[in-house]
């Protein structure tokens, strides 16, 4: 399985419980959308595809956290997930986001892709 980076914005784009970044990540030769958001000082990226039913969670594009900036809410459905794991903390959902791996170094933040394509 080839694995490659690519910078998807500068780390300066990312604040603390701020707007996301949106991007689009090739997982086996898919094009998927996904987010990435900054939690107490550490990017955090995720599928953007809520874990009830597969909708995007934003509500405005890069709009992730819920009006304290604690939470990743969905803008749908009121699903609740943690910005630190993905995990549903509460509303219709079960399970998690599902996590997609970044590196955050020189002022960027690289997602790692898998896959031919």
């Amino acid at each position: 399985m080839a694995e490659r980076e690519r910078v998807i914005c500068a780390s300066a784009d990312l604040v603390d419980s701020g707007d996301g970044v949106r991007f689009e990540v090739r997982i086996h030769g898919s094009l998927e959308p996904a987010f990435a958001v900054r939690y107490d000082g550490t990017v955090h990226a995720y599928l953007n595809r809520c874990a009830h039913l597969p909708m995007e969670l934003d509500w405005q594009p890069g709009k992730f956290f819920d009006a304290g900036g604690l939470v990743l809410i969905c803008s749908t459905h009121g699903a609740t997930y943690s910005p630190e794991t993905g995990a549903c903390l509460g509303g219709p959902c079960q399970g998690r986001l599902v996590r997609i791996p970044v590196d955050e170094r020189d002022g960027k933040v690289l997602v790692k892709e898998y896959g031919d394509g």
